[in-house]
């Protein structure tokens, strides 16, 4: 069995949005996955667990890993590795020069060293600079060990397998069953772990994914690649397939971390009625997304629905200025 770290605060609780439920005619649960920890709140750091096991076991001194400036699991890497007693580098992507705020200034906060990179870069290249980056620190006598955007790798995938696990425990637990699970989708990593266990513990479930960027065909063919990868290091019998991923790209709106206007109405509605806050990141349009499917039919009335809300509550701060009241 792969080894992880116990970094988070596990098993995080589900609860049931009563209004919410009674409004939109589902059974609406909620996985408080954005309860996993403070400093390192969200769902990174179930997969930061594995590969940081990984980076321990072998003496690494330094983590190096990429996201955008206002990136949860940029965030959450530095907290586990100050935890750990080693070096955060970030590759931040950057179009303007940064406020210091949300996330970016936790980052700095937790003592990383921030690099910048062109979205072009980061759309490119990203892979390379974080290989180059650690060569010339390698050269110095730093050891670095680079994780990838979000995590998502065959081995973090490993971290939403568990989770899978735990949310079929709490199901015997609380009497219920979840027929339809929801999750945001940004590098792929989370929704990986959720379908692999999904298929090898033949749970039935159907998993959506709703893209915050890129399209379904870019998320499944990588998600597939995370799955058959995923399936190889673990030994699972299930066959992967593409077919056992599905991707709802319609919410994805204007871009990554770009907010429409009747998308932060959503998040203050929610908040409103809930006391439940959603990022405009990730969690606010994947939301979206199920509330909007809701009313379109393609999520049945009655359908007990598990939302697993990812964290992100450090992005919605630089935002605040764009919601009206």
């Amino acid at each position: 069995m792969i080894q992880k770290l116990n970094l988070a605060n596990l098993p995080t609780k589900i609860v049931k949005a009563g209004r919410l439920s009674k409004e939109w005619g589902v059974n609406l649960y909620i996985k408080r996955d954005d309860q996993t920890g403070s400093e390192i709140s969200g769902n990174k750091i179930r997969k930061l667990e594995y590969l940081l096991k990984e980076a321990v076991e072998n003496n690494y001194d330094t983590v190096i890993t990429t996201g955008g400036i206002q990136s949860n699991h940029c965030r959450a890497t530095a907290a586990a590795a100050t935890m750990l007693g080693m070096k955060s580098e970030l590759l931040l992507r950057i179009s303007e020069p940064p406020k210091t705020e949300g996330n970016f200034f936790l980052d700095k906060l937790f003592g990383s060293n921030i690099h910048y990179c062109t979205p072009e870069e980061y759309r490119n290249s990203r892979d390379e600079i974080m290989k180059s980056m650690a060569e010339k620190m390698n050269a110095r006598g730093r050891k670095c060990y680079i994780i990838p955007e979000g995590a998502s790798n065959a081995l973090g995938s490993l971290g939403y397998y568990a989770a899978m696990e735990e949310i079929s425990a709490q199901e015997k637990e609380m009497g219920v069953h979840f027929d339809t699970i929801v999750v945001a989708v940004g590098s792929g990593g989370t929704y990986s772990g959720l379908c692999t266990a999904n298929k090898e513990l033949a749970l039935g479930k159907r998993i959506i994914g709703f893209a915050v960027c890129d399209d379904s065909e870019y998320f499944t063919a990588r998600i597939d690649k995370i799955n058959r990868e995923a399936a190889e290091i673990t030994g699972l019998k299930s066959e992967m397939s593409p077919s056992d991923i599905e991707i709802n790209d319609k919410y994805v709106g204007i871009g990554y971390a770009l907010s429409r206007p009747e998308e932060l109405e959503f998040i203050a509605e929610v908040a409103s009625k809930e006391a439940l806050v959603l990022d405009p990141v990730y969690t606010g349009k994947a939301m979206y997304g199920l509330y909007n499917e809701i009313k379109e039919g393609n999520v049945p009335q009655g359908a007990s629905v598990l939302f697993i809300h990812t964290g992100g509550l450090f992005g919605l701060f630089p935002k605040q200025e764009q919601f009206v009241f």
